[in-house]
């Protein structure tokens, strides 16, 4: 340590030095760690840590409120000009005069190349493996830090023809992040659905029993539910999914911070009479709404669709939902709906590539995004330090072994044997993302 450093340290108060680190960003604070051990030792300490992810939180809420821009958009990509394929996640701001520009772009680590984006809050994402293996393999990747955790969920002891659904979000009353997972059976039969939440405080997984409550006076009795449609969307402190039972469909809420269920009955006959491509929940303008894409009968053979946009106006209220809009469009594929922008534009990958679409006005404006592979809108931005003290760093090797991991593919293909790791085991997964979802508890809605 330098004279000078060692002058600092002893006129300077240990809480005034944390203080002034607590305010700094993330990157500055990685580099600061080896100016000494006890600047290490603060930085790498769990209530430092929580601090300035409280201190970041705050100015991410103070900065929406000046309407210098419109949002932010996350996205993956694939980098073709390079000779090793590599994906990457971008960040842009959304201008106020519909440009975009670019805040931050990290390399996504190879082994992630299996796994679905299942959300992000606070600069950490949370990736699955696919729904067919029952997202068994999760892990929680802090890009900003290189960092990840594994994590593996509970096998639970069912027969073939299961599903499940995932989510992930902030508890800001408990201050700690959640997962939660819940498996059924997609055969219509009577076992009952199995869910368990992981904390990341506790660093553990338990069970927890799929008992609902209305959240508004008396819903009819729903039975057993039969399918969950996951990824799960955080909204107004809970998450949320379309669910499924032989008779009904609502939707499936579990409160982040007291962690129970409730159900939230859909409209009766909304998707009666429609001729279904998909159907998904998202936000618009502060609201949760169903997005239903159906065929349009009248010009089948235009290629065209039909989004009938469902808006509950009063939260958990069933009879408030008000079918809003009908909006003629260009074919939509499953999974290129990615939801909408703070203004109500959905954002959508179709033929002339990524896209907002103005629900009121029907006007159709390109964004300048190529080749993107996930796409989600953010009303804040942020990096954080989660993980830091418990996670795992990320090496070199991790972002550039795609060529080995494809010759082992290889060698899987031409043999029958197939182990239960390779369903989703570390060394061959990926894709990610990540940015700031406040998870709050407030009213807005991310994926």
């Amino acid at each position: 340590m330098s004279q000078t450093t060692a002058t600092m340290g002893e006129r300077v108060p240990g809480d005034v030095v944390e203080d002034i680190l607590a305010h700094l960003p993330v990157k500055s604070l990685i580099r600061f760690r080896c100016v000494s051990k006890s600047w290490n030792s603060i930085i790498n300490d769990p209530t430092f840590i929580s601090k300035h992810l409280k201190l970041n939180l705050n100015q991410s809420e103070s900065s929406m409120s000046t309407n210098t821009h419109s949002g932010y958009l996350l996205y993956t990509t694939e980098d073709k000009d390079s000779s090793s394929s590599t994906k990457e996640l971008c960040t842009v701001v959304c201008n106020n005069n519909r440009t975009l520009t670019q805040v931050s772009r990290f390399e996504i680590p190879s082994f992630f190349d299996k796994h679905m984006i299942v959300g992000f809050c606070n600069g950490l994402f949370c990736l699955a493996s696919r729904e067919k293996e029952l997202c068994h393999i999760i892990y929680l990747w802090n890009p900003s830090i290189r960092m990840c955790k594994k994590l593996v969920a509970t096998r639970f002891n069912r027969k073939h023809n299961e599903s499940a659904a995932i989510g992930f979000a902030y508890d800001s009353l408990n201050n700690d992040f959640k997962i939660l997972r819940i498996v059924c059976n997609a055969m219509f039969n009577e076992s009952e659905a199995e869910a368990e939440i992981y904390t990341l405080n506790s660093d553990s997984w338990r069970k927890v029993v799929v008992s609902m409550e209305s959240l508004r006076g008396y819903e009819p009795n729903i039975g057993t539910i039969c399918d969950v449609w996951g990824p799960f969307k955080f909204y107004n402190g809970a998450l949320l999914a379309l669910s499924f039972t032989v008779v009904y469909s609502f939707i499936l809420s579990f409160d982040i911070s007291d962690e129970s269920f409730h159900e939230i009955m859909m409209p009766r006959n909304h998707l009666d009479e429609v001729p279904i491509n998909f159907t998904e929940l998202a936000v618009y303008k502060g609201l949760p709404a169903d997005f239903v894409f159906a065929h349009d009968l009248g010009n089948e053979r235009g290629g065209r669709i039909l989004c009938h946009i469902w808006v509950m106006e009063k939260y958990g209220v069933a009879k408030s939902w008000t079918r809003n809009f009908v909006i003629p469009m260009e074919w939509v594929r499953i999974g290129n709906f990615f939801g909408c922008t703070n203004n109500g534009e959905l954002l959508i990958k179709n033929a002339t590539g990524l896209v907002s679409i103005d629900p009121e006005s029907q006007n159709q404006n390109i964004l300048a995004i190529e080749d993107a592979n996930w796409v989600a809108f953010s009303a804040n931005s942020m990096e954080s330090l989660v993980l830091l003290d418990g996670g795992s760093f990320i090496t070199q090797n991790d972002y550039t072994d795609r060529e080995g991991e494809r010759e082992e593919e290889e060698k899987k293909k031409n043999s029958n044997f197939c182990s239960l790791d390779d369903l989703g085991s570390a060394s061959g997964s990926g894709g990610g993302l990540g940015s700031g979802s406040s998870g709050d508890g407030d009213s807005r809605l991310t994926s």
